[in-house]
């Protein structure tokens, strides 16, 4: 089990340029891929996403690749296009004739004008990039994993914690259960006593219907048995070695569920309170399991 949240940094240097690659990650529903490569690298972009899809299923990954260059290289040599800035300064002093504006062509302007500086490609192709870039980006990727992972078996251990809570109080519930009926079968004598009224005997078949009437509506022996049957799902998952976020997301619904009708149907103090501290303790692994991939 893995969190969603972790940090990782990797470097590798090659022919006097060192690639950083940074890799943070957050939570999110869904795998979600930011990524920020230099212009010179861009070309790999599908091949960076390609190694991330392989190990991160869930969650807002941002990823940052830098080039730097070393001993005096630089990655690209720059070159001024001074017809090209002719041109703009001419066409811009024409447009503002046109306007009616005042205001000067300032350098600045024409620096940000696209294509007046170039640039000569002076290393070697963007591909030949690709050796270093993965390795930087599997050192990262490392860091992260280990880090995803150590936060995942905190985040296990509380979720484990969270279901035996559960379990208890749905033991509780089971035990309880065949009380409520018999219960019930007293209550519903004293009350036709204290009406006046002579009091059925114990097999008296009105008195049995009633009784067996309120023991169907009351039953809540097979929630109780999908309960249990969801607390054996994560133990499955707290062994799995493939992503379970989206598993303990559905299951968190259905415990819900199971918990809800077993809370409506109740018709005991006791049970109530149960059912209070199951809702509360499925609300803390809910809370939790949005942090597991």
């Amino acid at each position: 089990m893995k969190s969603m949240t972790g940090y990782g940094r990797g470097e590798c240097a090659q022919n006097g340029f060192k690639i950083t690659v940074e890799l943070s990650s957050v939570n999110r529903k869904q795998s979600e891929i930011s990524l920020v490569l230099p212009r010179e690298l861009e070309v790999l972009e599908a091949q960076v996403r390609d190694v991330l899809n392989k190990s991160i299923a869930r969650g807002r990954l941002t990823v940052r690749v830098t080039l730097h260059a070393a001993n005096g290289q630089t990655a690209s040599k720059v070159r001024l296009n001074v017809p090209l800035a002719k041109a703009y300064v001419k066409e811009l002093n024409r447009l503002a004739k046109d306007l009616k504006l005042v205001g000067p062509i300032t350098l600045d302007l024409l620096a940000r004008a696209p294509g007046v500086f170039e640039t000569d490609n002076e290393m070697a192709d963007a591909e030949d990039f690709w050796p270093a870039v993965e390795t930087a980006l599997n050192k990262a990727l490392a860091t992260l994993l280990k880090m995803r992972e150590r936060e995942g078996a905190h985040l296990a251990k509380d979720l484990g914690n969270r279901i035996e809570i559960m379990r208890k109080a749905a033991v509780q519930i089971q035990k309880r259960a065949p009380e409520v009926q018999k219960r019930y079968r007293e209550q519903l004598i004293m009350r036709i006593k204290s009406a006046g009224v002579e009091a059925p005997g114990v097999d008296d078949e009105r008195l049995l219907k009633e009784v067996v009437y309120f023991g169907d509506r009351s039953d809540i022996s097979e929630e109780l048995t999908r309960l249990q049957s969801h607390f054996q799902q994560f133990s499955d998952c707290q062994t799995s070695k493939e992503p379970v976020g989206r598993t303990l997301d559905f299951l968190a619904q259905e415990m819900n569920r199971e918990i809800n009708t077993i809370g409506s149907k109740a018709n005991d103090s006791l049970i109530s309170h149960a059912v209070v501290t199951l809702k509360a303790e499925l609300e803390k692994f809910r809370e939790q399991a949005q942090n597991v991939e």
